[in-house]
C-alpha cells in the first residue's frame, strides 16, 4: 500500500511575517508517530510544506493530513484533491477535533483527539473494508506506542532533528488553550514510561534535544525519574515548564543536572484579574522574579511567553511587558495577541457574548485581532503587538538584557542567542536553502553549554519565596504541541 502523510504549511509561512528559519526548527513527529503503526511493507512517504515543495501529482492509497486552524483551508484543498483521484483521505488534529463537522466533508475519516488508539483500530477496519466515518479517541495510554519512525525524518531539513514528545497534553486548563477540546472525553495528562522514554533519547544522534512536551514537568514523579535516567547522558535540551513548578521543589534542579539549558515559561500577564479570567491558576499569587532569577541561577536560558488583548490590558502593557522582559533578562520572548480558538472556553465566551469578529482561520495566529476588544481598539493592539518585538529585539535593548546576567560566560550565551535568533536572516536564510541548516548543531549545542550555577547560599530554597505577585512581574497562551502531531506555535 502507497501511504502519504503531509503537513501542510501553516499560512502565516507565506506571509510578510514568514521566517523561513522558524518553519524549519521541528520535523512532523505526529505523522512520524503515526507511520510507525504501518506495515513494514507499505511504501510511505512523508512531507512536510514548511520545508519542501509538495509533490501532489502522485497517487496514493492512503493520505493522512495534519490540520491545524491556519493551515485548514490548504489542508481542505488538499484533501478534495487526492479524493477526486481516488485516494482515501484522512483528517485529523487540533481542528479536526475543534469544528469536526466542518472537516468531515472534505474526509473519507476524521479522528477527534490522539491518534494512538484510534488509528490502530482504522488500519484493521480499512484492511476489512470496513472503516468508519468519525473515530474518537477515549483510551488515553502511550504503553503500546511503537518508536517514532524517524527514517522518514528529513533530518538535514530542520535545526532541531531531535525533538522528543514524553507526555501528551497538559494538567492544567487554560481558557484560551487550544488542547482542552483535544483531549476531551479522557484522559488530558499522561507519560510514556520512564524506560521507553530513555529508550527514545538514547536512539538519538548527538546531544541536542527538544522536549516539544507542553508541560515537561507536569508530573513531578515521572519528570523526576526522567532526570535522574538522564544524568549521565551528556545531553543539553530545551523544553517547557510552569511558573509553579519552577518556584516548586528541586524538580528544576534535577533538569538542570540532566541537561536543562533553556526552558520556555509562559508568564502571560502582570494582572491577576486577567489571569482568573484566563482560568490560569497555577501562575496566581506566585513570585515571576524569583522564578526567573531561580533559572538564571542554574544557567537555563528563558524564553518567555506572554499574551496581549486580555480583557484588563491597557496601552501601557506594551511597554510594561517589554521592560520587564528586558530587566529580568529574557534571553528571548514570544509575544501573542489573544486568540479565541474554536473549541476553547475563550471562544465559548466570546462567541456568546458576540465578540467574534472574524471566522476566517487564516487569521487566528495570534498576530490578528479576531475579537472585539475592551479597553484597547484592535488597532491599538495590533500596532502594539508590533512595536513589543521590535523593542525586546532592538540591539540596544538585546546589549541592555545581556549584561543583567552575573556570570560573564552567561552573558555571552545571551547576547549570542538572542541576537542569532533575530538579526542575522540572511544567513539562516543562505543556510536553508543551501541545505546546512543541520549543520549549525554544534553551534547551538555550544551556545547552550553549562554555565557555571550561583553559590546555593545566594538562592533562597523554593518553600522561603515569596508567594506575592509585584506589581513589575509577569506571564504564556497557546499550547506548545499537540498530539495527533505536536508542531511548536512559535511567534517571530
Amino acid at each position: 500500500m502507497k501511504v502519504k502523510l503531509i503537513l501542510p504549511a501553516l499560512a502565516e509561512a507565506e506571509s510578510p511575517f514568514w521566517r523561513p528559519i522558524k518553519y524549519s526548527l521541528f520535523p512532523p513527529l505526529g505523522l512520524a508517530t503515526l507511520a510507525a503503526y504501518l506495515s513494514p511493507d507499505d511504501e510511505i512517504d512523508l512531507q512536510d510544506q514548511h520545508v519542501e515543495t509538495l509533490n501532489i501529482h502522485d497517487t496514493p492509497d492512503l493520505v493522512i493530513i495534519q490540520v491545524y486552524i491556519t493551515n485548514a483551508y490548504r489542508a481542505y484543498a488538499l484533501a478534495d484533491h487526492y479524493r477526486k483521484k481516488g485516494s482515501y483521505v484522512l483528517l485529523g488534529g487540533l481542528h479536526v477535533t475543534s469544528l469536526p463537522a466542518e472537516a468531515a466533508p472534505h474526509a473519507d475519516t476524521i479522528f477527534l483527539g490522539p491518534g494512538e488508539d484510534t488509528f490502530p483500530q482504522f488500519l484493521k477496519d480499512f484492511k476489512n473494508k470496513r472503516p468508519q466515518k468519525i473515530y474518537t479517541s477515549t483510551l488515553r495510554t502511550l504503553a503500546q506506542v511503537p518508536p517514532i519512525r524517524r527514517d522518514l525524518i528529513k533530518r538535514e531539513r530542520y535545526l532541531v532533528p531531535n525533538s522528543i514528545v514524553v507526555t501528551r497534553g497538559c494538567p492544567h486548563h487554560c481558557n484560551f488553550c487550544y488542547k482542552d477540546a483535544f483531549f476531551e472525553g479522557g484522559r488530558s495528562f499522561y507519560t510514556q514510561t520512564v524506560d521507553t522514554a530513555l529508550a527514545e533519547i538514547d536512539r538519538l544522534p548527538g546531544r541536542h534535544l527538544y522536549f516539544l512536551d507542553d508541560h515537561l514537568l507536569g508530573n513531578a514523579k515521572f519528570a523526576g525519574e526522567l532526570f535522574e535516567g538522564m544524568r549521565g547522558m551528556n545531553r543539553v535540551f530545551q523544553g517547557a515548564a510552569t511558573i509553579d513548578s519552577i518556584l516548586r521543589g528541586n524538580l528544576i534542579e534535577k533538569a538542570a543536572d540532566a541537561g536543562l539549558r533553556s526552558l520556555f515559561v509562559g508568564f502571560e500577564t502582570f494582572s491577576p484579574a486577567n489571569l482568573k479570567q484566563s482560568n490560569k491558576k497555577q501562575n496566581l499569587q506566585k513570585d515571576y522574579r524569583k522564578a526567573v532569577n531561580r533559572l538564571h541561577s542554574l544557567g537555563i536560558m528563558i524564553n518567555g511567553s506572554f499574551v496581549f488583548g486580555l480583557d484588563e490590558d491597557d496601552k501601557d502593557v506594551f511597554k510594561r511587558t517589554v521592560d520587564w522582559g528586558v530587566e529580568n533578562a529574557l534571553t528571548t520572548a514570544t509575544y501573542h495577541v489573544l486568540t479565541p480558538y474554536p473549541g476553547t472556553q475563550l471562544f465559548k465566551d466570546m462567541e456568546r457574548e458576540g465578540r467574534i469578529l472574524t471566522r476566517n482561520w487564516d487569521l487566528y495566529d495570534t498576530r490578528n485581532v479576531v475579537y472585539q476588544t475592551t479597553h484597547l481598539t484592535a488597532q491599538e493592539l495590533k500596532q502594539g503587538y508590533d512595536w513589543a518585538y521590535k523593542e525586546f529585539y532592538s540591539w540596544s535593548n538585546i546589549f541592555k538584557s545581556s549584561l543583567k546576567h552575573e556570570a560573564h560566560k552567561h552573558k555571552l550565551k545571551h547576547f549570542f542567542y538572542q541576537g542569532g535568533w533575530k538579526k542575522f536572516e540572511p544567513l539562516w536564510n543562505m543556510l536553508i536553502k543551501s541545505g546546512s541548516l543541520n549543520n549549525m548543531l554544534p553551534l547551538l549545542e555550544a551556545i547552550l553549554a553549562k554555565v557555571p550555577a550561583a553559590r546555593k547560599e545566594d538562592l533562597p530554597p523554593a518553600d522561603q519565596m515569596p508567594e506575592a505577585l509585584e506589581p513589575e512581574q509577569a506571564f504564556s497562551p497557546v499550547p506548545i504541541a499537540d498530539t495527533f502531531t505536536p508542531l511548536p506555535i512559535l511567534n517571530n
